[in-house]
C-alpha cells in the first residue's frame, strides 16, 4: 500500500477539502458533521490510501458513507432518546429575527426536498453541483455514465415538484 507524501496530501487537501465540506454539507444538512467526515475521509486517505491513487472521486465515495454511517448512528440515538422523554436535552429557543425566520423556512423547504430523492440520486446532483463529471459521478453511486443522466433528470425533477415556484420563498 503506497504512502502518500506530506506535500501530495497538502495539495489534495487544498484541491478537495472545500468541495467536499460543501457537498457533505449539502448531502446531511450540517455543517459540523460535514466537517468531521471530510476530516475523516482525509485521515482514512492517510492511513488507508486506495490502491490504484487518489481520486476526487475516492474522497467524496468515503465523506459520503461516513455521512450516511452517522445518520444512522444519530437516528438510533435519537430512538434512544426518544424512548424517555427525560433524558432528551433542552436547546435554546430559536431567535425571533424575521430574516431568520424566512432563512429557516427556506432551509426546511430545500432540506425537505434534498431529503426526498433518494441517496443516489442526491449525491449524483450534489456531486454534479460540486462539478463532477459523469464518470466520476458514475463511480461515487456505482453506476454507469449513461444512467448519470437519467438519474440527475430525475433528481431535478423531483426537485422542482417538491419546491415552491416563488422565487421569494428560496
Amino acid at each position: 500500500m503506497p504512502l502518500i507524501d506530506a506535500t501530495a496530501l497538502a495539495r489534495l487537501f487544498e484541491e478537495h477539502h472545500g468541495s467536499l465540506h460543501r457537498f457533505l454539507t449539502r448531502l446531511c444538512g450540517d455543517a459540523d458533521v460535514a466537517a468531521d467526515a471530510a476530516q475523516e475521509a482525509f485521515v482514512r486517505l492517510i492511513e488507508r490510501p486506495p490502491p490504484d491513487g487518489v481520486h476526487r472521486a475516492w474522497l467524496f465515495r468515503v465523506g459520503t458513507n461516513l455521512v450516511l454511517e452517522g445518520s444512522r448512528t444519530r437516528t438510533r440515538h435519537a430512538r434512544l432518546l426518544s424512548a424517555s422523554a427525560a433524558r432528551v436535552p433542552m436547546a435554546d429557543p430559536e431567535p425571533g429575527a424575521h430574516d431568520r425566520i424566512e432563512r429557516s423556512e427556506r432551509h426546511r423547504a430545500v432540506r425537505a426536498a434534498l431529503d426526498a430523492l433518494s441517496v443516489k440520486e442526491r449525491t449524483a446532483l450534489l456531486m454534479r453541483e460540486e462539478g463532477f463529471s459523469h464518470r466520476e459521478i458514475a463511480d461515487a453511486v456505482s453506476t454507469t455514465t449513461g444512467s448519470v443522466g437519467t438519474l440527475l433528470v430525475r433528481a431535478l425533477d423531483k426537485l422542482t415538484a417538491a419546491l415552491p415556484l416563488d422565487p421569494e420563498v428560496l
